[in-house]
């Protein structure tokens, strides 16, 4: 493609040497530059990619987007200023692969909690009602049937348009994909055309990058802002913040609320761990889910559904079908009447949600139910003001606690554990196990469940490794609850 024809996609300050030049191929990894790329220098917040243009240089870049010039050798190749290199980046990517996203349908769920499970079962009711589909999540991205390893909540500009440039050449009519608040701030979605966008809730969460939750919050409400007048916009009433999502929007905006007036209503008339009876704008439906959060998430689906023209009836047919993500309020029976219920919350509302949501089944059948005893931990090197709130919620609500190792990274377990025991009160500390070894903690758990009990190991839900300093070793809840069964 020739430079020209790309840099038509953004906004310059400057244009340093020939634009009518052929680039094959867009970076801003300067491992990864060769003879003809195009680099793209970005700020970053560990490092800063302009360091590296003139290493870039040497291996043949055929042009460098930077903010700045300084340091920057003699050189033939072009150099273009632009004000955001992040920005750039996104529009310059959407430009590369063709504008991908103009030719699907694309739907972006924002949130702290739900993301996945709303964008995963989206996915799977859109392919359901004879579309194809491709669906980019925490878990795993798909190109119709096809999986492709997810790294990221929100993948790269580069990684994501290459995807969804795949879900157009695989025939793909729709694109679901989460929307992470790194993802807006950090511009990695910069050119995107968004047919629809879904609130889930916000409550604490990447205080350590954001700072301050009003940042977190306005961060995301740009995904909503950014919308054209014929997209969707669709927001959870039951949210304080979900109001304030769309006031700004310019596309159509619905609603959906378990518990007052909104476009989408519903409410649980019986629930059970194999899952619930529910009421959907005065119809029922049976659903293999659990929860009063998985209402809330079958709602936004439904919405989203009938918001892409999806035939009503149709749609409350296939979500009847729809089973639960990997990691997402799990159950393992054992052969010895306990159960596990691995989920993935790791903040405080999730955790919160998930544990009434079992303490609520377990009230309603009292005789055929025993103690709750749940595993928790927090991950290092992110939120510590989260950490002490957690451990009051799993100390208050659960029978007996475990406190353990999440994915400690650079920090010490034992330091992790110590700022969530401070959030208790002594009689709490007495009684909760401490077993840093996350391993031991599940195996303890499991030992010493009874018939009845329920055994709820949160933080990690479809992870399937644990990271110690900067390696990730394999390690897998699932597992480890299975060999004790």
């Amino acid at each position: 493609m020739r430079l020209r024809e790309l840099l038509s996609s953004i906004t310059t300050l400057q244009v340093i040497g020939n634009t009518d030049i052929e680039i094959t191929d867009l970076q801003f990894d300067s491992r990864r530059v060769q003879r003809g790329s195009l680099f793209v220098a970005q700020v970053g917040t560990a490092v800063d990619g302009h360091k590296f243009i003139g290493q870039c240089l040497d291996k043949g870049a055929a042009a460098v987007v930077c903010e700045r010039t300084d340091d920057i050798p003699a050189t033939e190749a072009c150099i273009i200023v632009v004000e955001n290199s992040d920005e750039a980046l996104g529009k310059l990517a959407c430009r590369f692969y063709g504008e991908p996203s103009r030719k699907l349908t694309l739907v972006g769920v924002t949130g702290t909690n739900g993301k996945t499970t709303i964008a995963t079962l989206l996915y799977r009711l859109t392919l359901a009602m004879g579309h194809r589909a491709g669906l980019l999540s925490t878990v795993c991205n798909y190109v119709n049937d096809e999986p492709v390893a997810a790294t990221h909540t929100t993948p790269d500009s580069l990684e994501l348009n290459a995807l969804l440039r795949r879900m157009v050449d695989s025939g793909c009519e729709y694109a679901f994909m989460e929307v992470s608040s790194h993802a807006i701030a950090q511009q990695r979605i910069a050119g995107l055309d968004f047919d629809g966008a879904i609130f889930t809730n916000l409550t604490r969460d990447h205080i350590d990058y954001h700072k301050t939750f009003d940042n977190y919050r306005d961060t995301k409400k740009r995904l909503f802002d950014d919308l054209k007048p014929e997209a969707f916009a669709i927001t959870n009433k039951d949210d304080r913040n979900g109001l304030f999502m769309v006031q700004n929007t310019k596309a159509h905006v619905s609603t959906y609320s378990t518990r007052t007036i909104a476009d989408a209503r519903a409410r649980i008339i019986e629930e059970g761990f194999e899952g619930m009876l529910i009421e959907i704008n005065r119809q029922e439906v049976s659903v293999p889910l659990v929860g009063r959060f998985n209402v809330s998430n079958l709602l936004a689906i439904y919405s989203a559904a009938v918001s892409l023209g999806f035939d009503k009836q149709e749609v409350l047919r296939v979500i009847s079908t729809l089973s639960s993500v990997n990691g997402r309020f799990e159950t393992i029976r054992s052969d010895k009447g306990w159960t596990a219920i691995i989920d993935y919350a790791h903040t405080p509302d999730a955790l919160e949600n998930v544990i009434n949501t079992i303490n609520q089944i377990r009230n309603t059948n009292p005789n055929s139910y025993g103690r709750l005893i749940t595993i928790t931990g927090c991950g290092g090197n992110r939120d510590k003001g989260k950490r002490p709130m957690m451990a009051a919620i799993a100390a208050k609500l659960s029978d007996l606690v475990i406190f353990t190792s999440d994915n400690p990274r650079e920090e010490d377990p034992q330091d992790i554990i110590n700022d969530m025991l401070e959030g208790l009160s002594e009689q709490q500390r007495q009684a909760a196990l401490v077993i840093l070894d996350r391993r031991q903690a599940i195996r303890t758990a499991c030992t010493i469940a009874q018939n009845g009990d329920i055994v709820l190991v949160a933080g990690k839900g479809h992870e399937d490794y644990q990271v110690i300093g900067t390696t990730k070793h394999h390690f897998d809840d699932h597992e480890e609850v299975r060999a004790m069964i």
